[in-house]
């Protein structure tokens, strides 16, 4: 396989891209094209903001070539729809070696140890005899897949060292914006009773489901019109803080009477309009933050 490697100004960026996935290339990267001099930029601040262009000063656009397609047809048809003149000083091929991309993959996705007790376990490393785990650990096996939450980003991390130190077997236990159905599997191997993982994504329905097949616990899990009437002895959301606001009515009349809420998903910045959103049922407080992120919680 070849590659076929361009080099543009930013804001060329993302039309490019558009216009050589339109004419057969097999996937594109944009990068820093001084990544690793001291002309190097950062693309992304601190969590949670985002620059209007997606995209650096000088950019190397990477275009995978397949087989059929020749790399000056690709540069023509760029040329075209971008009315650009590319010439051939302004680009270069190189050859792909070949790999076993499966095993290169899943070689970037190893255990994650989360906290003390839980450790979350790609399948191809389940039987690794190098993780040693204490009698008290509990293991979760999670693929990398279509719903958020594979563990490794710190709101996750911050949800499961929560029902690490404090679940204490509570008898129901709602996952709202459940993704991958992580929070949900952690409190069902942690001690929780009935556990329903909740989720507007239907995807993120299919995701739970099969993960929770795979680490041989039971929960429900469904859209939110499936949600039984109700209130629970603990209410846990990772989501976001707009959507996060946006629920606090629903999400604070399903915790029960003594009941507690964790929520994640928001940045530090952001913990004093969440906290007052949900003031009118129960006082939140800041359990830990990391990375910017925070995890609140309260009982009512």
């Amino acid at each position: 396989m070849r590659e076929l490697v361009l080099y543009c100004r930013e804001e060329q960026a993302e039309a490019w891209s558009d216009a050589l996935l339109d004419a057969g290339v097999l996937s594109v990267s944009v990068e820093d094209a001084e990544r690793d001099t001291d002309a190097e930029q950062a693309l992304f601040g601190e969590p949670g903001t985002e620059p209007e262009v997606q995209a650096w000063r000088n950019n190397r656009v990477v275009a995978l070539l397949p087989d059929d397609l020749e790399p000056g047809e690709a540069v023509a048809a760029l040329a075209a729809v971008t009315g650009e003149t590319i010439s051939d000083t302004d680009w270069i091929t190189r050859e792909v070696p070949d790999a076993d991309w499966v095993r290169v993959t899943q070689s970037q996705f190893g255990p994650i140890h989360v906290g003390e007790r839980i450790v979350i376990v790609p399948s191809w490393h389940v039987n690794d005899p190098s993780l040693n785990l204490s009698d008290n650990a509990v293991a979760i096996e999670l693929d990398p897949g279509l719903a958020f939450g594979t563990g490794s980003h710190p709101t996750t991390h911050l949800c499961l060292e929560w029902l690490a130190v404090h679940l204490q077997g509570e008898p129901t236990v709602l996952d709202y914006g459940c993704g991958s159905g992580i929070l949900a599997i952690a409190a069902r191997k942690l001690g929780a009773g009935s556990v329903y993982a909740i989720d507007i994504d239907e995807q993120a329905v299919s995701s739970t489901e099969y993960n929770a097949q795979v680490n041989q616990v039971v929960l429900k899990a469904g859209l939110p019109d499936d949600l039984p009437e109700g209130r629970f002895a603990l209410v846990v959301a990772n989501i976001l803080s707009n959507p996060l606001k946006v629920l606090a009515p629903m999400l604070a009349n399903r915790v029960a009477p003594g009941g507690r809420l964790v929520l994640s998903g928001v940045l530090e910045r952001q913990a004093d309009d969440v906290a007052a959103a949900y003031a009118p049922w129960l006082k939140l407080s800041v359990w830990q933050s990391r990375e910017g992120w925070v995890c609140l919680h309260g009982q009512r």
